[in-house]
């Protein structure tokens, strides 16, 4: 049969197949892209971990660690390293003193290892793994091992040991006494800027006329022995503490016209002093100022203490830069051999005509008004002071030496210590009961400092021994010198406060928390 032309044939049946192919064609198109793309994913891991983390939203972070507490952890490898580094130091130093160097390096070098370690395991903050830890302990423990085989027993580590945390003891104990030392010279010192006050003062004082005609008339003010005004005394060669001191003072007080303040300082404060109270005002209060050097009553045959400070062996000790070590740095402070400090025992002999008094200390600051102190009943005492046996060590037996007779024979161990700083004393009283007698018998018996050491407490806690009426708290809060954590609220409502110890408010390593008490009270 005759095929028919090609324009004449019927176009469906190849149509068909041309659609059939085609979508065979497609379909294995997108099997090969559907397959690549599933190869891809099971190869690729960054992509796998994105989609676990997408895929699980429960997974956590890596746990971080305290490694403080895993090195304290029994089973930890840090505690484990830790251990045997501590070993390993101390074979160092057993194989430098038997000459084996080599050794010793070898140590130190896994030592470095084990620090190197332990720091990375810290900053990262994972602990440590067999894998990492395992070679370390491996090598550390055989040289260890080493060590020990060449008679580095335990024996010869302990007493190597020994010798060496007594050597370091001794060191420590050095270092804490230097440092105490060092903390006494700079509480002695005297800041720049102070003395370059006393400098400008004493030049006015020098050369300006008028200061020195209104020093001549105060000397005969009738206020300075009326007894019907609150007396206050003075014993420093402070400038600044001893205006803190006045100013506070007059500032708290109802009627400021009615206290006389005593002041007794050096020839080389006098100047100064004079120049810095007769220029300012203090509010109508009455000042006198006096050289202790023109007190000719005041000499070796009638105070033993004079004869004592005067002595060549306790000049040395205190100026001659004796460096004994077995002294306590706080006793070697020249305060002590200034007679400033032991005035307050010859009260009634300056002040003759005076019945009561209120002593304070350069380095107080009055908060509140005080001259109800005054009206205070004793009950006889001549002192009356804040009893400071809330603590233990302010009893007797931690000042004065009862293995001796003469004491142990008449006071009591356990008795109640108090304060200088701020008290009251009964002048008429004390006359009557030779207070100053007291005193002087018992710097006698002290001569060869036996009974207690240098300073005006002890001999105070014996002269006044049954003469001391104790006061309320409140009246005078000490410690602002020493102590950071004294109660706010018991600073508050202190009526004085007291900067004893070696931070004076006026050095600059004075306790930054009571500065501004005494700073705000400098100046009028």
């Amino acid at each position: 049969m005759r095929r028919r032309a090609a324009e004449y044939r019927r176009p469906g049946r190849r149509d068909y197949w041309y659609w059939i192919w085609g979508l065979v064609g497609l379909f294995l198109i997108a099997g090969l892209v559907l397959f690549v793309a599933h190869h891809r994913q099971d190869e690729d891991p960054e992509f796998k971990h994105l989609q676990e983390r997408h895929g699980s939203f429960e997974e956590e972070a890596p746990r971080h660690i305290n490694f403080t507490e895993e090195l304290t952890s029994a089973t930890s490898f840090a505690r484990q390293l830790s251990e045997q580094m501590t070993l390993a130091k101390a074979y160092v130093v057993i194989a430098k003193e038997h000459n084996n160097l080599h050794l010793a390096w070898q140590l130190s070098s896994k030592i470095r290892s084990c620090q190197l370690l332990l720091s990375r395991a810290a900053m990262k903050g994972e602990p440590i793994t067999l894998e990492e830890a395992e070679p370390i302990l491996t090598s550390i423990s055989s040289l260890i091992y080493k060590a020990q085989d060449l008679h580095y027993d335990i024996a010869t580590t302990l007493v190597t040991m020994k010798s060496h945390i007594q050597a370091l003891e001794d060191r420590a104990n050095a270092a804490t006494v230097q440092s105490v030392v060092f903390g006494q010279l700079v509480a002695e010192s005297l800041p720049k800027n102070l003395h370059c006050l006393s400098t400008k003062l004493m030049t006015d004082w020098l050369t300006k006329s008028a200061i020195q005609q209104r020093a001549d008339d105060s000397r005969n003010l009738p206020r300075l022995v009326d007894n019907n005004l609150y007396h206050f005394c003075i014993f420093s060669d402070n400038l600044l503490g001893t205006s803190a001191v006045v100013n506070s003072t007059v500032s708290n007080a109802e009627h400021p016209k009615q206290l006389v303040f005593h002041i007794v300082t050096t020839r080389i404060s006098y100047g100064p002093m004079q120049a810095w109270f007769q220029s300012n005002d203090f509010k109508g209060a009455a000042m006198e100022v006096q050289l202790v050097e023109e007190f000719s009553w005041l000499n070796a045959s009638y105070a033993p203490i004079v004869k004592q400070l005067s002595n060549s062996d306790t000049r040395t000790y205190y100026f001659g830069g004796s460096q004994d070590s077995s002294a306590e740095p706080k006793l070697r402070n020249p305060k002590f051999v200034s007679l400033l400090n032991h005035l307050r025992f010859y009260i009634p002999d300056i002040y003759p005509h005076l019945e009561k008094v209120v002593l304070l200390d350069d380095d107080v600051v009055v908060q509140k008004e005080i001259t109800s102190l005054f009206s205070l009943e004793l009950h006889g005492n001549v002192n009356g002071a804040v009893e400071t046996c809330l603590e233990a060590f302010h009893r007797y037996y931690k000042y004065l030496n009862f293995s001796n007779p003469l004491v142990s024979s008449k006071f009591d161990p356990q008795a109640c210590g108090w304060a200088f700083g701020m008290n009251v004393f009964d002048l008429i009283a004390w006359r009557k009961a030779n207070v100053t007698a007291r005193y002087h018998f018992w710097q006698e018996q002290n001569a060869d400092q036996t009974l207690w050491k240098l300073g005006t407490l002890p001999p105070g806690l014996l002269t006044f021994y049954g003469l001391t009426e104790p006061l309320d708290r409140r009246w005078h809060v000490l410690g602002l010198g020493y102590d950071t954590t004294i109660d706010s609220r018991l600073i508050e409502t202190a009526a004085v406060i007291h900067f004893n110890g070696n931070m004076k408010p006026w050095l600059k390593l004075g306790i930054g928390r009571y500065k501004p008490l005494w700073e705000s009270s400098i100046f009028s």
